[in-house]
C-alpha cells in the first residue's frame, strides 16, 4: 500500500515548536512558578533556534511570558501567543501531527480523551483547531480524524518505521471498536511507513499515558535507538525495563541489521506528596534545529545522561533543561512540546 502522507522523523528542518502554558489556576498552581520557570528555559532555548507558538490563558498572561523569556535572554519576536482555554500542557498530545501530502504540509488533527478519559481534556481537544483558525500555523491545511491518538504514542526513523507500545495504541480506552489490523493500517496511511515495531514490554509508575513510546524508546537517527534502561536489580522497574531492553536488541532495521541502541542511565526514584513514584525518563528529550533539550531532575545520573547522547548527536548541542516541577504532574519534557516542521509557522504572526 502506498501512502500519499510521509510523516518527518523529529530531526527533519524545522519552523518552531508548540507549547501550551500551564494555567495558574489548575492542577499546576501548588508549585507554579518552578513549573513556569521550566516553561520559559525551553521557550528561551527553542527562540534562540526557531518559533515558538505558544496557547497561554489571555492578553496579560500572554505580555507576562514575554517579559519571562525576555528576561531569560530568549528572542521574543519568534514568540507567537494565543490566548485560548485549555485543560493542562501537554501539546504533544494535543497539538498536531504535521505530515507531507503529495509533498505538501498538512497538519492532520485527531481526537485527544485525556488518555482514555483520565481527565478533563474538552477545552485541549480543540486547541489545534482553534489555533489553525487563527492563523497560528499560517496557510497550512488541518485534516480531522476520528481516530484516538496522541503524538507521544509514536516515534518513526523517516525511512519506512514506526515504533510504538502495545499498551497504549491497542488499549481499549482509545479506540475501542478498532482491531489491532485497522489501527495499523491506519498507522501505516497517515504516516506512510511500512513497518511497525510495537513493544510489549517497558512502563514507568507514575506515567499515566498507558505506557507513551516517547518516554521509553526514541529514534535518533535512521540507525540508532536511545531507550530508558535500568541497572538497579533492587528497583521494582527492573524486570520490565530489562525486557524493554531485550526486545529492543532483537529489532532489526528494515535492511536486516539491527539499531544501534543507546541505554540512558535511570534516574533515582521521586515521589509525589501521596507516595506516589513519578516518571522520571530521561527517554523524553526533544529534538530541534542545531540543539538536543534534554530533561534533567536534579538527579545524580544528569550528568551520565547528558553524555550518553552527546556522541549520538555529534552536530547538535545537548542543552539541559531543569524538569522536576513536571514529573509532578505525570510528564517531562517531550510532553510539552510538538515540533512542527519547516513551513509552517509564518514569522508575521503573533499576539
Amino acid at each position: 500500500m502506498t501512502s500519499l502522507y510521509y510523516l518527518p522523523p523529529e530531526w527533519a528542518p524545522q519552523s518552531g515548536v508548540m507549547l501550551t502554558w500551564p494555567r495558574s489556576d489548575g492542577d499546576w498552581n501548588p508549585d507554579y512558578a518552578s513549573v513556569e520557570a521550566c516553561h520559559t528555559q525551553l521557550a528561551k532555548e527553542i527562540s534562540l533556534r526557531e518559533q515558538v507558538v505558544i496557547t497561554c490563558m489571555d492578553v496579560m498572561h500572554a505580555h507576562r511570558i514575554h517579559q519571562l523569556v525576555r528576561a531569560a535572554g530568549g528572542r521574543v519576536e519568534r514568540l507567537h501567543l494565543f490566548p485560548l482555554p485549555s485543560n493542562d500542557a501537554w501539546a504533544r498530545d494535543h497539538g498536531p501531527v504535521t505530515v507531507l501530502k503529495g509533498g505538501s504540509l498538512v497538519l492532520l488533527d485527531f481526537i485527544f480523551n485525556g488518555w482514555g478519559n483520565k481527565y478533563p481534556h474538552n477545552f485541549d481537544n480543540e486547541i489545534t483547531r482553534r489555533l489553525h483558525n487563527l492563523g497560528a500555523f499560517g496557510t497550512t491545511p488541518l485534516e480531522s480524524f476520528q481516530l484516538v491518538m496522541e503524538g507521544g504514542s509514536i516515534e518513526v526513523d523517516g525511512v519506512g518505521t514506526l515504533l510504538t507500545t502495545e499498551s497504549c495504541l491497542l488499549n481499549p480506552n482509545r479506540n475501542s471498536i478498532m482491531q489491532r489490523q485497522q489501527i495499523d493500517q491506519d498507522l501505516r496511511r497517515l504516516f506512510g511507513v511500512s513497518r511497525i515495531l510495537w513493544l510489549r514490554h517497558g512502563s514507568i509508575d507514575g506515567d499515566d499515558t498507558d505506557g507513551h513510546i516517547d518516554t521509553l524508546a526514541r529514534f535518533c537517527d535512521t540507525r540508532t535507538i536511545a531507550y530508558q534502561a535500568c541497572n538497579d536489580v533492587n528497583d521494582p522497574h527492573f524486570p520490565e525495563l530489562k525486557a524493554m531492553e531485550a526486545e529492543l536488541q532483537a529489532l532489526r532495521r528494515a535492511d536486516g541489521e539491527p539499531y544501534r541502541l543507546v541505554p540512558l542511565p535511570w534516574p533515582g526514584a521521586v515521589y509525589d506528596n501521596t507516595g506516589r513514584r513519578l516518571p522520571a525518563t530521561y527517554a523524553n528529550f526533544l529534538i530541534i534545529n542545531g540543539a538536543v533539550l534534554m530533561p534533567t531532575y536534579n538527579d545524580a545520573a544528569d550528568d551520565a545522561a547528558l553524555a550518553a547522547l552527546k556522541p549520538v548527536f555529534t552536530n547538535r548541542m545537548i542543552v539541559p533543561i531543569m524538569c522536576r516541577p513536571l514529573i509532578y504532574q505525570y510528564g517531562s519534557l517531550h510532553c510539552v512540546t510538538m515540533q512542527l516542521p519547516r513551513g509552517v509557522i509564518p514569522e508575521s504572526v503573533s499576539i
